[in-house]
């Protein structure tokens, strides 16, 4: 017990280090995009004015050790010409990330690409992707989930750091022997290791350990869960060590609203939903057809060209407009705020009343000022803009998460509501919706907490997540108080997205890329039998068998470099066909080639037996090959009348690959699981053809 929590320490340290550097690495050089400090060059534009004695409350953003490139280069900051210069080194930047970030996948790490979750659900599955965890995806992904973030794309980091952390337990999990040659507990270990990656991501560690057991884990016992309860426990407290956030706080949004929410607002949290789950669908929709083109199209073929191509395009058009231009965890932290009396933003831009005299945490509704309809037309312009990027920027050959771009989708329109909802009781308290909660002179609408449902109702409608969505989300900002709006938006949005399709984006995206997952939610009523699914089938060649004592190594490399199954079932020999047990391709080939370089007397004309004691063999007879040990004696069995409905149970719970059908003791066939797969498409009356498996 005493090494495993010292390994998951170990584990969630690592794991807490790279979040911390990368969240650093990410604010330093997206400033780096639009200026440097001079007084270090490795500040950030707010670490820089921090360490400036002459910044002021008016222009806390601008102080003399940070210059723009324009005042660094040509000694401008005003006018046209050094805005076209700020332009264009904002885009040179972001083209230079963009080709460093996709340049090092495709060279080192071709699997560093993409958000990961598909695949470690896939993984978590019982499905083996070999080098996916490896430790160069580990180092690439780190290094390049920096530079994409940093170049402005639409997308997020929290996803990939899902795929980081389970990158470090694998690491890990490689130490130890218990681990490292048991799949299923290995599988443990990176379910812990999911909902530490969600735990460092948005420093939400009990949301992040729903996460695991709601969206990400395959089977997810009651010691998983206390596993991933200490291991989110280590990944918080080393985070809040760190303190990369710079708040003194643990949660990536920290908001504070003084107000509570009422009845009369869940309509338009509703809405919220409504719009949420309608974004969903759009986004999934036009994403899959996308990344269809995309690799059925030579447009697969130019992944280089692609990324610098959708760079260009959102540097040029998310410049000019500031609420595109900053960052996304930027932009949604700005409009989960609420406006006090020290805010200085746009949307905080509202006409005061000369005679108010009250106490700042209890500023009253206001009518809205120039730069709030100012905000308003840039919010909607960044909005539409943002929904047709990401659709494009999800999926290309590079690290890329949804997570923070469906939240700035869903922060957005959220805060255009809040705001019309806020205007709209100012100006019309005494409608009898507003007349028993809305006072004049009082602070009625918190348009930040909008925001807050309408992130919540746009990542659940993509995501398709409920419970781990809603603790998160509290997590993210501290808004234990409203619990209630965001399970109604988490829940609207999941209906009104499940009306179009019971997908979310990442089995989405696992059917795209023909992954053998059987989906947990999915139910099989069919009354069909294992003999129905089961090879071979009447007319098709015999099952390919090892038997115990009576094959040569010659004959079971031969039967290795014809075929290119996993796995071969040992029996007693061909006429009897009793089931002994099953060896593995990979452990076949490792043991003939260790026994070649390591033994004296194996060669080809040697018998291999799976026995304890050997065969009785001629005294002229080559050494015989013992390989007991690479033989499975308890394969997973069942027999040919067993319902289909349990053999997919068993599959779905236990993680299988294949399993044996016998009868009375002798093997009958093998049903794997993309058999099963092509059953239940067959069944659901779809072409099992259709069905890829890459």
């Amino acid at each position: 017990m005493k090494s495993l929590l010292k390994r998951f320490f170990c584990e969630q340290t690592l794991q807490c280090t790279l979040a911390g550097v990368i969240d650093l690495a990410v604010d330093w050089m997206t400033d780096l995009k639009e200026g440097v400090c001079l007084s270090a060059f490795w500040y950030s534009h707010e670490q820089c004015c921090w360490t400036s004695n002459e910044t002021t409350f008016e222009d806390r953003d601008k102080c003399p050790l940070w210059q723009k490139w324009s005042e660094l280069l040509v000694n401008q900051s005003e006018g046209a010409s050094a805005y076209i210069l700020n332009y264009l080194m904002y885009i040179l930047w972001a083209l230079l990330f963009a080709f460093l970030a996709v340049s090092l996948v495709r060279v080192f790490a071709p699997y560093a690409c993409g958000s990961g979750i598909p695949e470690i659900k896939t993984i978590l599955s019982g499905f083996i992707i070999r080098g996916y965890l490896g430790k160069w995806t580990l180092l690439i992904k780190t290094v390049t989930l920096v530079l994409v973030v940093s170049s402005g794309l639409s997308l997020g980091k929290e996803g990939p750091l899902v795929h980081v952390a389970c990158c470090c337990g694998n690491f890990f999990s490689s130490l130890f022997s218990k681990y490292s040659k048991n799949e299923g507990k290995r599988r443990e270990v990176l379910s812990a290791a999911a909902a530490a990656g969600v735990s460092v991501a948005f420093g939400a560690p009990i949301g992040g350990v729903l996460f695991s057991l709601e969206e990400v884990s395959y089977y997810f016992p009651l010691k998983t869960l206390w596993r991933s309860f200490f291991a989110a426990l280590v990944a918080a407290f080393t985070l809040r060590s760190i303190n990369p956030f710079g708040n003194s706080r643990l949660v990536l949004f920290y908001v504070e609203y003084h107000t509570p929410w009422y009845m009369a607002e869940l309509f338009p949290f509703i809405l919220l939903g409504v719009f949420g789950g309608l974004w969903g669908t759009l986004f999934i929709r036009c994403n899959i057809a996308w990344c269809r083109r995309r690799k059925t199209t030579k447009l697969g073929k130019y992944p280089v060209l692609e990324v610098i191509a959708v760079t260009a395009i959102t540097a040029i058009i998310a410049y000019p407009n500031p609420y595109t231009r900053r960052s996304t965890s930027e932009l949604i932290s700005e409009l989960f705020n609420d406006c006090g009396a020290l805010e200085s933003s746009q949307l905080c831009d509202y006409i005061n009343d000369p005679n108010m005299t009250r106490p700042v945490d209890d500023i009253p509704d206001r009518p809205a000022g120039v730069g709030v309809y100012t905000a308003m037309w840039q919010l909607a312009l960044a909005l539409i803009f943002k929904i047709v990027i990401t659709i494009f920027t999800f999926g290309m050959k590079i690290p890329s998460g949804l997570f923070i771009p469906s939240m700035a989708v869903g922060a957005m329109a959220g805060r255009m509501v809040g705001i019309g909802v806020e205007q709209l009781a100012y100006h019309h308290h005494d409608w009898i919706i507003f007349r028993n909660w809305c006072r004049p002179g009082a602070d009625c609408v918190t348009p930040g907490l909008y925001a807050m449902v309408g992130a919540a109702a746009c990542l659940g409608g993509v995501t398709r997540m409920t419970v781990s969505l809603v603790v998160i989300m509290f997590e993210l900002t501290g808004g234990l108080e409203y619990i209630v709006p965001l399970m109604a938006a988490a829940v609207t949005s999941k209906w009104v997205a499940d009306a179009f399709g019971k997908e979310g984006i990442y089995e989405a995206h696992i059917h795209l890329n023909g992954y053998p997952f059987l989906d947990v939610k999915d139910e099989f009523t069919h009354r069909t039998l294992a003999t129905d699914v089961m090879r071979p089938r009447r007319g098709e060649p015999p099952l390919s068998v090892l038997t115990q004592d009576s094959m040569t190594v010659e004959d079971v490399e031969t039967l290795i470099k014809e075929t290119d199954y996993n796995g071969f079932p040992v029996v007693v020999s061909r006429d009897s066909e009793r089931l002994i047990g099953f060896a593995q391709r990979r452990e076949l080939i490792l043991a003939i080639k260790n026994a070649r370089q390591r033994q004296e007397g194996i060669v080809s004309n040697s018998i291999m037996y799976f026995t304890e004691e050997p065969p009785e063999l001629p005294a002229n007879s080559p050494h015989p090959l013992k390989l007991r040990r690479v033989l499975n004696l308890s394969p997973f069995t069942v027999t040919d009348h067993t319902p289909m409905e349990t053999v997919v149970d068993i599959f779905r719970k236990l993680g299988l690959r294949q399993c044996l059908v016998t009868r009375s003791g002798r093997l009958l066939g093998i049903i794997t699981k993309k058999d099963v797969l092509r059953h239940m498409a067959q069944m659901a009356n779809q072409d099992p053809e259709s069905i890829m498996f890459n």
